[in-house]
């Protein structure tokens, strides 16, 4: 199993999302408080549709004890200042695949922590700042999936 780590994510949909992403492959998702939002709020909700029975989701009051609570797994962090394409990485089961909030992104100090392999960045065009988290962490799910050949999957 694949683990989402969402670090401080700020917009229910965004994380409704990914909660219904989560459940339809088979993944864990972890977030990391603060949360901008309630998980009760009526948008994570619409979102997530009625996914949220199917998703395995953990809430965490830090990264350290969320990644403690993993058994300290091995990380791919997302970012726009990472330089290696998900392509490229070279997933296995059990890695964590974390993520920035929607305004901040991930803190240098946690890129820092990584070796440069694990940080990763989706290819755009020149000029383009960021994708939308929610279809950042698809993409990246379905790439690390499809490494894992779509184990689980019918």
């Amino acid at each position: 199993m694949l683990h989402i780590v969402l670090l401080h994510p700020e917009i229910a949909p965004n994380t409704g999302n990914v909660m219904r992403l989560a459940a339809n492959t088979g993944c864990a998702l972890h977030l990391v408080e603060p949360l901008g939002f309630r998980l009760d709020d009526a948008k994570l909700r619409r979102a997530g549709l009625d996914y949220r029975e199917y998703a395995e989701v953990r809430v965490h009051a830090s990264l350290d004890a969320c990644l403690a609570a993993l058994g300290r797994p091995r990380c791919h962090a997302l970012s726009t200042r990472g330089s290696t394409r998900p392509d490229a990485a070279g997933f296995a089961q059990g890695d964590a695949l974390l993520f920035g909030s929607e305004s901040k992104g991930l803190p240098q100090a946690v890129l820092d922590a990584l070796p440069p392999e694990r940080r990763l960045r989706l290819p755009m065009v020149p000029g383009s700042r960021s994708l939308n988290l929610s279809n950042a962490v698809a993409v990246t799910v379905y790439e690390a999936w499809r490494q894992l050949g779509y184990r689980g999957a019918v």
